[in-house]
């Protein structure tokens, strides 16, 4: 009898205990937990809600923050203490400015209730608005408005002419004609049609001559425009490409004999330093194959990063160094330069070396 009075005794005692600790929480009761927003129209701007809640426990509710999953997610809430039985929101508004198509966010709530954290979830379909000319063509010219306002030929090859366009709209109110300066001997541009009316549209037919090539590796134009007979060269489009060695005609004998690139390492990782300070590292460029090395062409994708190899040729077995320097002058939080480097290694004709690190202010 002793041992089941005791028993009772406890269980009462936990119960009390626990009651004792639900009073001390608030309690939050939301009307819905989570929202589907069906079609919005992406022009239509932000979509709002919002999530009402009532404060059922037995002191004032705090929410104590909320936290969307994307910045394309705002939300606002009740600021103030909610007395028990009183209401409050949580107001949830999605951005839909380019971002088409279905959705699915979450919003978690941070409160002083037992609950807590809870998560909220709105979802819905955006309907992509019309591109106008000005969406298709948003590099502004003055004259006629571009696609972009660069071309990239990619990788070519050196005996290799390439020919691609770049598309532009006139957009005002008057016909346009373009001409061209500062055009280098491998490149050709002419402008189809050669005058472009009022709210149509044309193209820049560009060819790379790399036979023409003022040397391997990355290579880059700008070129000029002037419209309608003026001479105001205004604006301006950058060409470029990575010209490599073509090594498509070797024998199976030619690529066995052929030259092998190492190095010691692919990326500099410097760790962390102030702004301003310059590091070095020492690359090491090995020929492991059979015949001598050559490097083409050394690239770097910053004027703050230089270096170049000691020798340009390295004979089989041999190494050259080649110091890299990385200036961090104005360059702040997390870094990732790329120097590229052209050489005749059939299998490695093209490798990309990095300098990594992180500066703080």
């Amino acid at each position: 009898m002793k041992r089941i009075s005791g028993t009772l005794s406890l269980f009462i005692l936990i119960t009390v205990f626990q009651s004792a600790v639900a009073q001390s929480f608030a309690d939050i009761q939301f009307e819905k937990m989570d929202y589907n927003f069906g079609k919005i129209k992406e022009e239509a701007g932000p979509a709002n809600y919002n999530f009402k809640f009532t404060n059922t426990g037995k002191i004032p509710l705090i929410i104590q923050g909320v936290q969307a999953s994307c910045g394309c997610t705002t939300p606002e809430w009740s600021k103030e203490p909610i007395l028990p039985g009183k209401t409050g929101f949580i107001k949830v508004a999605y951005n839909p400015e380019r971002r088409p198509g279905v959705f699915t966010k979450s919003i978690t709530v941070n409160a002083n209730a037992q609950k807590s954290p809870i998560v909220l979830t709105i979802t819905g379909d955006v309907i992509p608005k019309a591109l106008s000319n000005e969406d298709l063509y948003p590099v502004d010219f003055g004259k006629i408005r571009l696609k972009s306002g660069e071309f990239s030929f990619m990788k070519i090859k050196d005996n290799e002419v390439k020919t691609d366009t770049l598309h532009f709209y006139n957009s005002g109110s008057a016909p346009v004609s373009v001409k061209f300066k500062i055009i280098p001997p491998h490149i050709t541009i002419k402008t189809v049609p050669s005058v472009i009316q009022p709210k149509s549209k044309g193209f820049f037919l560009i060819t790379f001559n790399a036979n023409k090539k003022p040397s391997f590796g990355y290579i880059t134009n700008r070129i000029y425009l002037a419209f309608n007979g003026e001479e105001k060269y205004d604006y301006d489009i950058k060409v470029s490409a990575i010209v490599e060695e073509d090594f498509s005609k070797l024998s199976a004998t030619d690529l066995a004999n052929a030259p092998k690139i190492e190095y010691n390492s692919k990326t500099f990782q410097f760790g962390e330093i102030p702004e301003g300070k310059k590091v070095d590292y020492t690359f090491k460029i090995m020929n492991k194959g059979k015949k001598a090395l050559i490097i083409r062409s050394v690239t770097t994708s910053c004027d703050c990063t230089a270096g170049q190899p000691a020798s340009n040729t390295v004979q089989p077995g041999g190494e050259t160094d080649m110091k890299v320097s990385f200036d961090s002058q104005g360059k702040v939080g997390m870094q990732n330069k790329i120097i590229t480097v052209i050489s005749n290694d059939p299998e490695h004709a093209t490798t990309i070396l990095r300098v990594t690190g992180t500066v703080k202010r």
